[in-house]
C-alpha cells in the first residue's frame, strides 16, 4: 500500500484529489495539509511514501518546501500538482528534488499512475521538461570542469571572495600584495570564462 500525503490550500480541489485517489485501492491518503508550513512542522513524524504537492501555496510555496524537506527524508517522493503546465516552475521543482508533476485536471488513472511511478523509483515529466533538466545538468557539468582547472591558491582566494572579503583584506590574510591578489583574480575569471567577481561566485557557488 502506497501511503500518500497531500498539500493543497483549496478545499474543493483537495477533496477532489482525495476522491480521485480513493478509487485506487493501492494508494491510501494518510495526511493532508493546507499549507507548506504545516507539512514542514509535521514532516519528521510523517509516515508517507509520496507527497502530492501544490506549487502555488500561501506562505512558502511548494518548490521552497521540497527544497527544504527532500534532504531530510530523501526516500520520500514529491509529485508537484499544478493547475497550469508552467514549465519553469515544474523545472525548478525538479531541480530541488521533486520526481514528477501532474496537472490537477488529470484523470484518476493518470493521477494514480504518476504516484505509482515515482514510488517505484521512476520520474513523471513531459519530454520538454525532461530536455530542460538534461540541459541544466550538462551546463553544470561544463561549469564543474572549468572550476576543476583552478589551482589551490585560486580556490583559497575564491573562498575568501565568497565570504565577502575585499582584495586588500585577502592580501593581508594571505600575506600577498594587493596587485598579486588582483592578478590572481583576473586569472580566475579567465579560467572560469567570466568577467566579474559576482559572475565567478555565481558559477562556482550557485545559490539556487
Amino acid at each position: 500500500m502506497i501511503q500518500l500525503a497531500i498539500v493543497e490550500d483549496d478545499k474543493e480541489i483537495l477533496q477532489s484529489l482525495i476522491n480521485l485517489i480513493s478509487e485506487d485501492k493501492e494508494i491510501v491518503v494518510v495526511n493532508k495539509f493546507c499549507n507548506a508550513e504545516d507539512l514542514i512542522s509535521n514532516f519528521t513524524d510523517l509516515n508517507a511514501d509520496v507527497v502530492l504537492m501544490d506549487i502555488g501555496l500561501p506562505g512558502k510555496n511548494g518548490i521552497q518546501a521540497v527544497a527544504e524537506l527532500k534532504p531530510k527524508k530523501p526516500h520520500v517522493q514529491f509529485v508537484m500538482c499544478t493547475i497550469y503546465d508552467d514549465e519553469q516552475k515544474v523545472f525548478d521543482a525538479l531541480c530541488v528534488g521533486a520526481t514528477g508533476y501532474i496537472l490537477k485536471n488529470s484523470s484518476p488513472s493518470e493521477l494514480s499512475e504518476a504516484i505509482k511511478i515515482v514510488y517505484r523509483g521512476g520520474s513523471m515529466m513531459s519530454a520538454t521538461i525532461a530536455r530542460k533538466v538534461v540541459e541544466s545538468f550538462q551546463k553544470r557539468k561544463v561549469q564543474a570542469n572549468e572550476a576543476a582547472n583552478l589551482s589551490p591558491k585560486q580556490w583559497e582566494i575564491l573562498n575568501y571572495l565568497d565570504q565577502g572579503f575585499r582584495y586588500k583584506e585577502i592580501a593581508d590574510k594571505m600575506n600577498l600584495s594587493f596587485e598579486t591578489v588582483r592578478t590572481y583574480c583576473r586569472n580566475i575569471y579567465d579560467v572560469l570564462q567570466v568577467h566579474s567577481r559576482t559572475d565567478a561566485l555565481n558559477k562556482v557557488f550557485p545559490k539556487n
